[in-house]
């Protein structure tokens, strides 16, 4: 940890120094907030339905409908990286690009590594299962398959809560779809809303439990990141203005809980 914290800290010195050299050259403070003039590189884990889907460079989702507005709003042309999710905060701290938009989770252990923005989704674990199973919550996972996305928030919730369970991991959680609907796995656990919305497109497949974490999504930035307080003053006027409530009903079709909507 303290070779990952002094790392950082040289970057974030590059970085400053970085900025410093661009100014002279006539570099507007916008531009300075990333390391590519002009582009807003962002790392994203695709597909992951319903926040990022579909082929380059035109991928849709939540996730993708946020960053396009945010880098509209900067003045920025959106380049989407396309990137494992067990890889990505490292990718992000080591400066591939200049955020991430992968449906994060915000949680302690990952903010020792990068800073996170204000959140912008609230987002529980589930349960889903092919219908017909018998399991229909979490006391009946003791002794079952149970499939999660590597590095994910339902892997760590499966290994914590069910110890007597074989957890098989997915680097994208279609895979866990696809292994679930083939009989591979008995369960799948994996954060709500995406397993929710793939109930249309598996017809075998159902979300049979909620489970509560308060977890929230948010962007995430490399530690010292001046690109992190700038996009916070972008969601803050999106807030207020309609343009997130616009995105959030689009997707889910409710309006966003109360907490989500704060504008201070």
């Amino acid at each position: 940890m303290r070779r990952v914290t002094a790392l950082l800290s040289l970057l974030v010195l590059a970085v400053a120094g970085c900025g410093s050299n661009g100014a002279g050259n006539g570099s507007s403070d916008t531009e300075r907030l990333t390391k590519d003039a002009g582009k807003l590189v962002v790392g994203a884990d695709i597909p992951y339905v319903p926040f990022a889907f579909g082929n380059p460079p035109l991928y849709d989702g939540m996730d993708m409908d946020l960053v396009h507005e945010i880098g509209r709003r900067l003045g920025m042309s959106v380049v989407i990286q396309k990137t494992p999710f067990d890889t990505i905060f490292r990718d992000v701290a080591q400066e591939r690009f200049d955020m991430v938009a992968a449906s994060a989770v915000i949680t302690d252990e990952r903010k020792k590594v990068v800073e996170f923005s204000l959140p912008y989704f609230n987002s529980d674990q589930s349960i889903m299962i092919r219908k017909g199973s018998s399991i229909s919550g979490e006391g009946d996972l003791d002794g079952k398959r149970i499939g999660a996305v590597l590095g994910g928030a339902g892997e760590k919730w499966a290994k914590k809560n069910v110890g007597s369970a074989t957890v098989r991991t997915y680097d994208l959680v279609d895979d866990g779809f696809k292994a679930l609907a083939a009989g591979q796995i008995d369960a799948l656990v994996n954060d709500f809303p995406s397993s929710k919305y793939a109930e249309r497109s598996y017809d075998t497949l159902e979300v049979v439990a909620n489970i509560l974490t308060g977890e929230h999504y948010g962007l995430v930035f490399k530690i010292g990141s001046p690109l992190r307080q700038k996009v916070d003053e972008i969601l803050l006027e999106m807030r207020k203005d309609g343009t997130f409530e616009k995105i959030y009903q689009k997707w889910f079709a409710v309006v966003p809980p109360a907490d989500l909507l704060r504008t201070a």
